[in-house]
């Protein structure tokens, strides 16, 4: 049953379409591919925005590296005009600096180039700056970001340190810290005084939950990078979702830029549309009617199941890991977070249960899916 809030949240997106759910619609193993017969890229214009005070100009659309392994595409995004793109030390094992780095060598001087780290002691954080400037092919980073930090205790004054260390070296230009909960590190972020980028979860199934948090740091002066852009519109299944669901973003000028992923020339050409069509009536449908089909299966990461599990399994995490399979044909990388839980964490069946105590406000079917979880995962 969809609660008051959420209903609530949906509606301020503007989105608030009544439709009925299709929850016995099967899982995805993989994205769908996009819409065929799109329009030439060519077609399209380019729109730049300024990332808060930095003064960086970027296209309102970037490009998330995450899960690319062709170079071309990289490539031919600089040539379209994209100026952004974001990639992190963790991604694939790794090697996805090394790639990206390989794509953009000649036009380093021409892009705004991202990277992030995961690091929780400030002699780990050193270290992996290090790599990625030598991965990259730079000797410099335009935003290095503090990655994935949902609680104040992730942002200690010690890795502070090393990222202030690193912009007077030079070695980066712009202190950047990525986040799933601005709600929750808001204070933090502003108390420190030191980050000039957040790069935060924004689609139209998260919706206006972050509201607060964006409104404060917009205020500082704060660029905004939206993450997680339109993953939820692929599990509808529709051609047109993710298309819809970038072009909702995009509307919202608090947002720089944003960085979906690309794996292919069809989704850069999707992804590079979205600048020249605007957000219209029936995308608005589409995406109210992708909200119900999702509403069982996909976390809003509104994280208010946290601590609901007596046998202390971390629902939203867990869920979110589970996202990267069913919602980005990443297996791997859900695994691989999986597994890096506690152990006793790792070791609960949620199928042992006869009743769930966790309650999803958004009507995910929380007991399934983390059963899914474990048994995809484990």
């Amino acid at each position: 049953m969809e609660t008051d809030s959420s209903r609530r949240n949906f509606m301020v997106a503007g989105l608030s379409v009544p439709v009925a759910a299709l929850a016995n619609v099967p899982l995805p193993q993989a994205l769908p591919a996009q819409a065929a017969g799109a329009a030439s890229p060519r077609a399209a214009a380019v729109r730049y925005r300024t990332l808060g005070k930095t003064g960086l100009k970027v296209s309102t659309v970037g490009y998330g590296c995450m899960i690319t392994s062709d170079s071309s595409v990289i490539s031919r995004a600089v040539d379209l005009g994209i100026t952004y793109f974001d990639t992190a030390r963790g991604y694939q094992s790794g090697n996805n600096e090394r790639m990206v780095g390989a794509a953009l060598k000649k036009s380093r001087n021409r892009i705004v180039l991202s990277s992030k780290s995961e690091a929780k002691t400030a002699t780990q954080a050193v270290a992996e700056l290090d790599t990625s400037l030598k991965e990259l092919g730079t000797d410099h980073l335009d935003i290095w970001y503090m990655h994935s930090r949902d609680t104040v205790a992730a942002i200690p004054d010690e890795l502070v340190t090393v990222w202030e260390n690193a912009k007077q070296q030079g070695k980066i230009l712009h202190i950047g810290i990525s986040t799933h909960k601005p709600n929750a590190i808001v204070d933090r972020v502003l108390e420190v005084g030191k980050f000039e980028v957040v790069l935060s979860t924004y689609s139209f199934a998260v919706g206006t939950a972050n509201d607060p948090a964006y409104k404060r740091l917009t205020g500082a002066g704060i660029g905004l990078v939206a993450m997680k852009v339109m993953a939820p519109a692929a599990r509808a299944r529709k051609p047109d979702g993710p298309l819809a669901a970038l072009k909702w973003v995009l509307r919202d000028t608090r947002f720089a830029t944003s960085i979906p992923s690309m794996t292919d020339m069809e989704q850069l050409e999707m992804n590079f549309r979205a600048m020249a069509e605007p957000f219209a009536s029936a995308d608005e449908k589409l995406l109210a009617r992708i909200d119900q089909d999702i509403r069982p299966f996909y976390c809003r990461m509104c994280h208010q199941c946290n601590g609901q599990c007596p046998k202390g399994v971390p629902v939203p995490e867990t869920l979110r890991y589970l996202s990267y399979a069913d919602f980005y044909g990443q297996f791997a990388l859900g695994r691989e977070h999986f597994l890096a839980l506690p152990d006793e964490a790792r070791a609960v069946r949620c199928e042992d249960c006869v009743s769930c105590q966790v309650r999803c406000p958004n009507g995910v079917h929380v007991a399934e899916r983390l059963a899914r979880a474990q048994n995809l995962f484990a």
